[in-house]
């Protein structure tokens, strides 16, 4: 389980988490209707049409400001949620800061309707466009748990095809649409996560805590490279080394990955 890696990595490592997750959010690039140049928060964001957006194209809002509101439905007339921006990645390590970054599921005039990283699994909820920052984002992530593989495009093009291993029965790695949350780099390569590991929007839906935490979920590394097209995980879904390390350098957070059976 993703969380466990939280608890493992000694402070040395936390510098290049924080690198790496303000590197990630950076690649996405501009707004849906310049392709190129960031959305001014002050302004009401247009609705994507298809006659300007391609379908493969998502986006993902980024928060602005030390704490993020969230409501049930637009105009609502108090927050549901209050997110701290940066969170936390380990509450036992101040340093282990990340951006509040979330994948967008529609526009509405000045609101925006975000997925959200809580239990249960596919909650969503609206923030205001003024309080965000749009990017686009052509990446996408299809893990099939039957089949057991990962396929990640870019645009119209697939960049890595490959086998994984999945959860077992009693912890089955959960179905649905969730994103990339956050991105860490392991302190020793060589465990069970290996080299690198993104952390998912997503939880077990079997286990409500592990090694301490919230049972989150994860795609990473392996040190183990015969249990892959497995089920033997607690729910996270295990990858090639130099696949993760590969795709560490490209996927931004809020990529979408969607977990099918």
């Amino acid at each position: 389980m993703f969380r466990s890696l939280r608890r493992r990595r000694v402070a040395t490592a936390i510098a290049a988490l924080t690198v790496l997750a303000a590197a990630a959010v950076g690649c996405g690039g501009g707004d849906s209707a310049t392709l190129g140049k960031k959305v001014d928060p002050s302004t009401t964001v247009p609705t994507p049409t298809t006659t300007t957006v391609p379908s493969w194209q998502t986006y993902s809002a980024r928060a602005n400001g030390a704490t993020l509101q969230v409501f049930a439905q637009p105009n609502d007339a108090q927050p549901t949620m209050e997110m701290p921006n940066p969170w936390l990645v380990d509450p036992s390590v101040p340093e282990a800061k990340v951006p509040q970054v979330f994948l967008v599921k529609q526009l509405q005039g000045s609101w925006i309707q975000v997925l959200l990283p809580v239990r249960p699994n596919g909650s969503t909820g609206w923030v205001r466009s003024t309080d965000v920052t749009l990017s686009p984002n052509p990446f996408h992530v299809r893990v099939s748990l039957g089949e057991h593989t990962i396929k990640v495009t870019n645009a119209d093009n697939v960049i890595y095809e490959g086998t994984v291993a999945v959860g077992k029965p009693s912890t089955p790695t959960p179905l649905g649409e969730y994103y990339l949350r956050v991105l860490i780099r392991a302190p020793d390569p060589n465990t069970v996560y290996g080299p690198y590991a993104y952390g998912l929007s997503s939880h077990s839906e079997v286990l409500e805590t592990f090694a301490g935490g919230d049972a989150e979920i994860g795609i990473h590394g392996n040190n183990d490279a015969s249990v892959l097209g497995s089920n033997v995980t607690s729910g996270c879904v295990r990858i090639d080394n130099d696949a993760i390390t590969m795709l560490s350098k490209q996927l931004p957070l809020g990529t979408p990955v969607d977990i099918v059976s």
